[in-house]
């Protein structure tokens, strides 16, 4: 069976037409969505992405400045707490074995590099004699008593 040219030139012709309708739609919605597009890029719109883009980079850099101000702050902190006084240690005891009780003492406060000073009271019945001495390294350049030293030790404990 032959087909005539004509039934195939009519059948040709009527498939062009439906591409063509089918391209003119998609060049229809292609206009759109590019005029869209550029109303959106220009600012034409209702949004500037120009101006949404530096707006961003504006916060970011704020952002940024802001963040390394927090960690210098919290550098500061942390310098600050190693050299706070924050390790104490007490003992209590008796200075004299024939009389009293553990009225005398002897507290430590030290920092993070052991520094710091040791304060110890000699109670007896009549005076009570308090004496300081300076710490550097857990050592002081005064001769430590026992109880001083325990005192140290105890204050190095709470870490």
């Amino acid at each position: 069976m032959i087909i005539p040219v004509e039934v195939v030139f009519v059948a040709a012709a009527a498939i062009m037409v439906v591409f063509m309708i089918i391209v003119i739609t998609l060049w229809v919605k292609l206009n759109k969505l590019r005029t869209k597009y550029m109303a959106m890029l220009n600012g034409t719109g209702s949004m500037n992405m120009e101006e949404i883009i530096i707006d961003l980079q504006q916060k970011y850099s704020d952002l940024k400045r802001s963040s390394e101000a927090a960690d210098q702050t919290v550098q500061r902190i942390r310098e600050h707490l190693n050299r706070m006084k924050s390790h104490v240690g007490i003992y209590r005891y008796n200075a004299f074995a024939e009389s009293g009780s553990d009225l005398s003492f002897s507290v430590a406060f030290v920092d993070e590099q052991k520094n710091g000073v040791v304060l110890s009271g000699i109670h007896n019945r009549e005076q009570t004699y308090v004496y300081a001495k300076p710490i550097e390294h857990g050592q002081s350049k005064y001769t430590l008593s026992p109880e001083e030293k325990e005192a140290i030790n105890r204050s190095l404990l709470k870490e």
